[in-house]
């Protein structure tokens, strides 16, 4: 029998004596039902069409991946928007060369089977962000990254995968393109050397929507159910 909520009140006051801006939300059946319908239905978008994406809607997106957590509160995550054709044509000529030295690394079945998967949507995807972790951000004051430092860039991916959701919520697809030199795309974006690269990413809508991983369907990769280890 599953236990009942506590109710919770909102507290009059917060941690500065300011008043508290609303009473926190009930999630209902319904709403849990959608929000694990859009998680089963987020994927690794990398067939795009070429129509442009609304600014309304990406800056509706990036202001909700804003809100994600992070340690410290420190916000690290510094997103590009790539716009330059001369700055994409590298990205991608770094895909390429990347790609064919990673196909090379396996047994030549292997790399038969790698050389027939569709990895990035560069090419027609209308819109491009690299997403940055910013190490020498003092916002957070360190706050719990001394022992941990690379909670920074988990809290740089934890942007990333709010940006996803809240882009699928609105039928617009993301590809995460990780085949790339991320040494190289720093310097082609002309970043500050404390930047490093998390993620790049294709935006866009897809030609096609899937509930399946491609590389599934590619039968490259089936996904496998999670263990939970007991100690």
């Amino acid at each position: 029998m599953a236990t009942a909520r506590p109710k919770v009140s909102p507290l009059p006051n917060d941690a500065r004596g300011e008043a508290a801006a609303e009473a926190p939300p009930v999630f209902d059946n319904a709403f849990r039902d959608e929000l694990a319908t859009l998680i089963a239905w987020r994927r690794d978008v990398r067939r795009f069409c070429t129509d442009p994406v609304p600014q309304a809607i990406l800056d509706d997106v990036l202001a909700q991946a804003d809100m994600a957590p992070s340690v410290g509160n420190s916000q690290p995550w510094r997103w590009v928007s790539v716009d330059s054709a001369e700055r994409r044509a590298f990205i991608t000529e770094s895909f390429k060369r990347e790609n064919n030295l990673a196909a090379e690394a396996y047994d030549p079945a292997t790399r038969d089977h790698y050389l027939q998967l569709k990895l990035a949507g560069l090419k027609n995807a209308p819109v491009h962000y690299a997403v940055f972790c910013d190490h020498d951000t003092e916002q957070g004051r360190e706050l719990g990254r001394k022992t941990m430092p690379e909670m920074l860039d988990y809290s740089a991916v934890l942007s990333v995968h709010t940006f996803w959701l809240a882009a699928r919520a609105r039928g617009v697809g993301v590809g995460w393109v990780s085949i790339l030199d991320p040494k190289a795309v720093s310097r082609a974006l002309e970043v500050p050397e404390a930047w490093r690269l998390v993620a790049y990413l294709c935006v866009g809508w897809p030609e096609a929507e899937h509930i399946d991983p491609e590389l599934e369907r590619a039968k490259w990769q089936a996904r496998t159910p999670m263990k939970i280890y007991q100690r």
